[in-house]
Parts: structure tokens; C-alpha cells; sequence
């Protein structure tokens, strides 16, 4: 069954079709990149809608499941396809579609009302992915893995942060990514405390030294962080990480079919917690990864009891401690879980590194 198929057997009885505006969820049901255009799908047609630009990379990528148009007004053309499959009610991306464009098209799609549930529709679907998709997954993380080992030889004292994140960045496109998965994160010293902190061009500060960082590779992310430190680390520092490991691994032992997402996150935060860094940790323990950096599932102590991992999701494991103007650090691997268990990704070593 194709993604296509999936999502109208997904879809209400009562819903004629989907409208599919955000270019990752165009690009997921099509295998098509593009960014000026939709993609409608109805229970007896599909159609991508594009400009002169795209056609014959469209014609190259997209199967014959999907009817390929270029009109010369494409709100238009789609209030008359939906006309000719007899479309009722239509789904559409609530949660990126703007207001703007929800009047426009509510307004010009005449005699077919807008439901909302679209994106949930989709995520839902992308949430567990194939073996397929943990495939090409499994190679992205494989160009990160090797970024970091590239980089534990590259950097020097007299470097900036940026140049350690430049290379990182230039190390992984070298090898095949088609971009990064996200801004790279190579933050020193005081700026480790920062969960989400920017490279600055300031040469590297003693201290704890944090890189999370990724490659996008067809369309899919892979996500990582490693902390090493620059210098020698003291015994507080040595402390703090290892408390940081051992509540990845206590994570990372959690993660399996059927257990709470919940339950995974308080696996690891009862253990810094108990250590004496509460309100270090004020992050969820991890995320869904897949065509965005952060989808669903979340392990956190925010979501449902009830939301638990199922068979092809893929998640984080990234538990961290972050001292306000000290120091932090944060260990992450990328998990899958399958019928065997977890498959982790993530390959890179995570015993305390000191260089220089």
C-alpha cells in the first residue's frame, strides 16, 4: 500500500479528500520537492499542481498514482477538480495553513467545506515509519557519527565555535547530505548552560563543550549531541557528566513497544533529580525525528499517560543538566523502535572525552 493509499484509508468516511499545502508533507506522500504548488487527494484522483519551473522534475520523480498539472491560475484549477470528484469536504493542514490562506481558499472553493485534521492526519501516518524510511535514517546518522569523529580531530584551542561549526557542516555535506537537519548548536565553556545556544566567532572557552548537530539526507534528519570537554575536567564536571550518562542509558533502557513516553523521561530525570540538579534538566528528554527535527512522539512529563511507543517510531534520547552561568551538558543518540526491540543509530562514543 502507498503512502497515498494509506492516508485515504486513514481519512473519515465522511471526508472526500485532503488538501496537502506544506512542502514536507508534499514531498512525503509524492517524492517530489518542490515549493510553489499543492498536492490534492481525492478517493477517486490525485493531482500535483505546479508552475512551469517544476514540470519535468515532476514528471521525473512522481508516480503514476498522481496526476501532474500546470495551470495557469492553480486556485482555480483546484476548485474544479474538486468539483469533478465530487468533493464535499475537504481536510486540510490546520496547523500550518495561515489564516489568510484559509479564507482565500474557503472562499474560492465554493460548495466544499474545510475540514480541519489534515495535519494530524498525515503526522500521524509519518509518526511510525518503514523499514524504508529507518534505512535511509540509518545512513544519515552514519555521516553525522562520522562528523564527529572527523571533528575530534580537527579541532584547536585558537578556534572559534563557528569554525567548529562550519566544519561540521562542511564534513557532512562532503559526505553526501543534501543540508544540515538543523542550525548546528557548538557552544563553549559559560554557553554550554545554554540548551539551544548559537556558535559565536569567540575562540573556544575552556570547559564543557557542547555540539548537537545533524544531516538531512532524501528528505529525512538525523540528530546527535556529544559534550566533551576542553581541558581537564574537575570532579564536579566529572560528577555532572556522568550523571548525565547514566540517565541516558537509564533512558535509553526504557525505550521499547509499548511503554509510556512518560515513563521513559522520569527514567532519566529521577536520576538527576536524585543527584541534586533539580530544575537543571527543564527539557523534555526527547522527541520524534523524521522528515521534520521535531515531530512526534515526545518523551516528557507533559504529554499523556496514555501515549506510549509503538513499532517504528524513532526518538531522542538527550537528557541534560544546564547550570545558569557555569556550564551544561547534554548527551543524545537517536533510537528506533522495532519489532526486535531498539535499534540506536547512533554510533559515536560517550565516555567523558578530554582534549587538549
Amino acid at each position: 500500500m502507498t503512502r497515498k493509499d494509506r492516508l485515504i484509508a486513514s481519512m473519515d468516511p465522511s471526508i472526500d479528500g485532503i488538501f496537502v499545502t506544506s512542502e514536507l508533507n508534499q514531498y512525503y506522500l509524492t517524492g517530489f520537492s518542490f515549493t510553489d504548488g499543492y498536492v490534492l487527494v481525492t478517493r477517486k484522483k490525485s493531482y500535483v499542481i505546479t508552475d512551469f519551473r517544476y514540470i519535468e522534475a515532476a514528471e521525473s520523480a512522481v508516480g503514476d498514482e498522481f496526476e501532474i498539472l500546470m495551470p495557469s491560475d492553480m486556485g482555480l484549477e483546484i476548485a474544479a477538480l474538486l468539483t469533478e470528484n465530487g468533493v464535499k469536504k475537504l481536510y486540510y493542514e490546520d496547523n500550518t495553513l495561515s489564516c489568510a490562506a484559509y479564507a482565500r481558499f474557503d472562499k474560492l472553493f465554493e460548495g466544499t467545506k474545510l475540514i480541519g485534521g489534515g495535519s494530524a492526519l498525515i503526522e500521524n501516518q509519518r509518526e511510525r515509519k518503514t523499514p524504508e524510511e529507518l534505512e535511509i535514517m540509518a545512513k544519515a546518522q552514519k555521516i553525522t557519527d562520522d562528523a564527529f569523529a572527523h571533528i575530534l580531530n580537527f579541532i584547536k584551542p585558537d578556534m572559534t565555535e563557528l569554525e567548529v561549526a562550519l566544519e561540521l557542516e562542511f564534513f557532512m555535506r562532503g559526505q553526501g547530505a543534501q543540508s544540515v537537519a538543523f542550525d548546528t548548536i557548538a557552544v563553549s565553556g559559560k554557553s554550554s548552560s545554554l540548551p539551544h545556544g548559537v556558535p559565536e566567532n569567540r575562540k573556544l572557552e575552556a570547559g564543557f563543550f557542547t555540539m548537537d548537530f545533524g544531516a538531512r539526507l532524501d528528505g529525512y534528519c538525523s540528530d546527535m549531541t556529544r559534550t566533551v570537554v576542553l581541558g581537564k575536567a574537575d570532579a564536579e564536571m566529572k560528577k555532572l557528566y556522568n550523571t548525565v550518562l547514566r540517565a541516558q542509558l537509564a533512558g535509553l533502557e526504557m525505550i521499547k513497544e509499548g511503554e509510556s513516553c512518560m515513563a521513559v523521561d522520569k527514567a532519566a530525570r529521577d536520576i538527576i533529580e536524585g543527584e541534586g540538579y533539580k530544575g537543571c534538566f527543564g527539557h523534555g528528554l526527547g522527541h520524534g525525528v523524521g522528515m521534520f527535527i521535531h515531530e512526534a512522539p515526545r518523551l516528557s512529563p507533559k504529554v499523556s499517560p496514555e501515549k506510549k511507543l509503538e513499532i517504528g517510531h524513532v526518538v531522542t534520547c538527550e537528557p541534560g543538566i544546564y547550570i545558569v552561568g557555569k556550564y551544561g551538558c547534554r548527551i543524545e543518540d537517536m533510537i528506533a523502535v522495532t519489532e526486535d526491540g531498539k535499534l540506536n543509530f547512533t554510533k559515536s562514543p560517550k565516555e567523558l572525552i578530554e582534549l587538549f
